[in-house]
């Protein structure tokens, strides 16, 4: 069997994957891109491998002719370089997000089918051990009907500010929406009952002491209250909260099964359920699950809690021709991310539920083609959207210079 031959376009997120290349002896790692010289300059001595190239340069690396490309670079500027690579006949694995705006969302989709190469997006949570044994209780019948659902991702980046965003003031995780970045707490759900979101209506959380000493424009978080098709009703919550939860719960017609919460003491790996077969049960039961297949123990070491091994296993598992390889496909991408847009609009056009739409339909997407409303100045030209619903704050540069000046000393050599 010929090797996959696979490029890695960003030397930080990407060093996952890179080390899962080492591993998988159906790839072969041909080449690494990252802007930031230093990285690349390390990583070459750590790996001592000359059959890996390093390029500053994208282009250059294309060069190389992989038959893959993983896109772990800034999250505001993967569907650029996603849409780029299938034109160029390559398949593409796109870490978080898929795109920034609707106009991006067509131009994606449309790339995807155009060039019959498989897009399959990296969002790592819904391989988690708990959101996988929900997800295989759900498809044997034992939740029944999906009837409700709750996501949360909240997580105290403060801490880590300075290492990955260097004080600069420019870098997406200071200008993105907290609404943006929802597809690790809604993403499993949906990856759960394969259900298409409908309507959404959003919640934002306030821009406060925390956010201003980060050098963050946006509010702390959001929440946001989605419609599925089939009436069901799903609740995210997601931001730069104080504390750290990883938490899903899903409600069907015949039982409940919901992950532990963290800082309980108890294994993450560990779901409640309740399964009783009659009305009136309140008590969850809780069951310590973790998957004992020979993938599993594979894992054990990947990052994300051995999560990040399934992306890229189910990956080149489909481009070897497995078609039951467990991928997140561009469509089921833009459903867990499509909310977050949708829900930001909500909050700005005073709290109306918003229709999400649905761009398998054709006509739908010509609606949204040249719509690139979003915080990102560089691609929103007239249609920039304040990061804040309130107001961009005016952060001062001293903060900045800060963040950047911790980071220097923690990086120094």
């Amino acid at each position: 069997m010929e090797k996959v031959k696979i490029g890695v376009l960003g030397a930080f997120r990407g060093r996952t994957m890179i080390d899962y290349c080492k591993n998988d002896k159906r790839v072969r790692l041909v080449a690494v891109c990252d802007f930031r010289k230093e990285l690349l300059d390390d990583l070459k001595k750590e790996l001592n491998d000359d059959s890996v190239l390093f390029f500053e340069n994208f282009d250059d690396m294309m060069k190389c002719d992989p038959d893959a490309v993983v896109l772990a670079n800034y999250a505001n500027e993967h569907a650029p370089f996603a849409i780029k690579c299938l034109n160029a006949g390559k398949h593409v694995l796109s870490e978080v997000l898929p795109v920034q705006n609707m106009a991006e969302a067509v131009a994606l989709l449309e790339a995807v089918e155009k060039s019959g190469k498989i897009y399959s997006y990296a969002e790592n949570y819904c391989y988690m051990h708990a959101p996988r044994e929900i997800k295989r209780l759900y498809e044997s019948g034992a939740l029944g009907e999906f009837e409700y659902g709750e996501g949360e991702y909240l997580h105290n980046c403060e801490p880590i500010w300075p290492d990955i965003t260097y004080g600069d003031p420019t870098h997406w995780r200071n200008n993105m929406s907290a609404f943006f970045y929802c597809t690790h707490s809604i993403g499993p759900l949906l990856h759960i009952c394969g259900l298409k979101p409908v309507k959404v209506s959003g919640f934002e959380f306030p821009h406060n002491a925390r956010t201003a000493r980060m050098g963050k424009k946006a509010g702390w978080g959001s929440m946001i209250v989605i419609t599925l098709e089939n009436g069901a009703i799903l609740k995210s919550m997601h931001g730069d909260s104080s504390k750290n939860s990883i938490w899903y719960s899903v409600y069907g017609s015949l039982g409940t099964a919901e992950s532990v919460r963290e800082n309980t003491g108890l294994p993450m790996d560990g779901i409640y359920t309740n399964l009783d077969r009659y009305e009136g049960e309140c008590v969850k039961r809780l069951n310590s699950y973790k998957p004992t297949d020979a993938l599993t123990e594979r894992a054990e070491n990947a990052g994300h809690g051995g999560s990040d091994f399934f992306t890229m296993w189910n990956f080149v598992s489909k481009i070897l021709g497995d078609e039951k390889a467990d991928t997140i496909d561009v469509y089921e991408a833009l459903d867990m991310f499509l909310p977050g847009i949708f829900a930001y609009r909500s909050v700005l056009n005073g709290g109306i539920s918003m229709d999400i739409p649905d761009l398998r339909d054709e006509k739908q997407r010509e609606l949204y083609r040249n719509d690139f409303a979003c915080t990102d100045p560089k691609v929103a030209g007239d249609q920039l959207q304040p990061c804040y619903s309130k107001g961009t704050p005016v952060v001062p540069d001293e903060v900045y210079e800060a963040v950047r000046a911790e980071y220097e000393r923690r990086h120094s050599k």
